[in-house]
């Protein structure tokens, strides 16, 4: 699986966990706002130039999500990552491990 593919598997994911949890909708299905969500990101994957380079979205430069969308991406995040442990332990963890070498990469560079 390439990256582009891992990350709107993920994506889709973490919506599903969410919505469920929140929207309290049946597993395996959307609500209509959710649904909408979930394609806009799979738009924004599909078109983004950095795929190759970045290590996550909110690493990146370039904002491709509208202000009110990425709003609602931080909230499905901040309420699915904790969860994402049940779900699927070892992408997490992998996530964690390449934020903290993102963050220590950065830190060196602010001297």
């Amino acid at each position: 699986m390439d990256k582009r593919a891992r990350e709107q598997q993920t994506m889709e994911e973490m919506i599903k966990i969410y919505c469920h949890g929140l929207h309290h909708t049946k597993k395996g299905t959307l609500c209509p706002v959710c649904t909408s969500l979930l394609q806009y990101t799979r738009e924004r994957i599909a078109r983004c130039p950095h795929m190759e380079t970045k290590t996550f979205c909110a690493f990146c430069k370039t904002h491709c999500y509208s202000p009110t969308r990425r709003e609602e991406i931080r909230a499905v995040m901040r309420y699915s990552g904790p969860r994402m442990m049940l779900t699927a332990p070892v992408a997490t963890l992998h996530h964690l491990y390449l934020s903290i070498l993102h963050k220590l990469k950065g830190s060196k560079h602010k001297d």
